[in-house]
């Protein structure tokens, strides 16, 4: 049963108790606007993880990798987040959050935390900053797919779009989980998942290629209300495809994500 509905305030997810959330229409599909868009649930994930670990503070680890594998239909129903601790320790420390939907399980998670240390003085590697977004046209994705989702961000793309190629900044009016204050990484990390979306290589309309991982690196924890997605999209010649971007904020980048894609045409209606 789609028990997606309009909240009273503009949210993805309105929380139902300790462990379980519901989606609202935001949280609407790009593929079917009856499941939910991979990218808030990523969000949310992170979310649980940090709600998880304010349950024990003071352990001073920061999120440095985060994977999760998709393992079927994300229907547009209220999810459970359960999250443990696969590898303890004081200074590394393995997390695994499940995902289940009607009991069953739908997304699994690792989050690898390191220790957070004064390493500025031996910092660095590439700076190439993106042009900022306040001056940038936004770009109605709507035109491109459809769903609950895609219609709440606001998207403003450094350059016009191309086939495999774009350059673009995410952001969103709506909170991650009604009356509740989500943390800067939660956030932004609910809006990596579009990178698959700002660069198709064909029409959504006659191919598909979901994604069926996604996986972000951290060297530096990101800041602000706009994600930076430096996206390319690849598809290969037996059904493979990717989608790798380098992810920034305002202040540069602070890492990277993969996804890996199923390529095939869209079945005739």
């Amino acid at each position: 049963m789609n028990t997606g509905t309009q909240p009273a305030s503009g949210s993805y997810y309105e929380r139902v108790d300790e462990h379980h959330y519901k989606p609202t229409v935001h949280a609407g599909g790009a593929w079917d606007p009856d499941e939910q868009h991979f990218s808030p649930l990523g969000g949310l994930v992170v979310h649980a993880i940090d709600r998880h670990l304010a349950a024990r503070p003071g352990n001073g680890l920061a999120l440095a990798r985060i994977s999760y594998d998709i393992l079927g239909r994300l229907a547009l129903d209220e999810c459970e987040i359960r999250v443990e601790s696969v590898r303890p320790g004081r200074t590394i420390e393995l997390l695994e959050a499940v995902v289940l939907i009607a009991g069953r399980p739908v997304v699994r998670a690792r989050a690898w935390l390191l220790a957070t240390l004064d390493t500025a003085t031996v910092a660095g590697g590439p700076d190439d900053r993106l042009g900022g977004p306040e001056a940038l046209t936004p770009w109605p994705m709507t035109q491109v797919w459809p769903g609950g989702y895609i219609a709440s961000l606001d998207v403003r793309p450094l350059a016009p779009p191309q086939p495999g190629r774009t350059t673009a900044w995410v952001s969103t009016r709506f909170d991650l989980v009604a009356g509740e204050c989500a943390s800067p990484l939660a956030s932004y990390v609910a809006l990596v998942d579009t990178a698959n979306g700002i660069a198709a290589r064909q029409p959504p309309t006659a191919w598909m290629f979901p994604n069926v991982d996604l996986t972000l690196h951290l060297h530096r924890q990101p800041e602000g209300r706009w994600t930076g997605l430096d996206t390319t999209v690849t598809f290969g010649p037996t059904g493979q495809g990717l989608t790798s971007t380098v992810l920034h904020d305002v202040n540069g980048p602070v890492g990277h994500a993969q996804q890996i894609l199923t390529v095939r045409p869209m079945p005739p209606h």
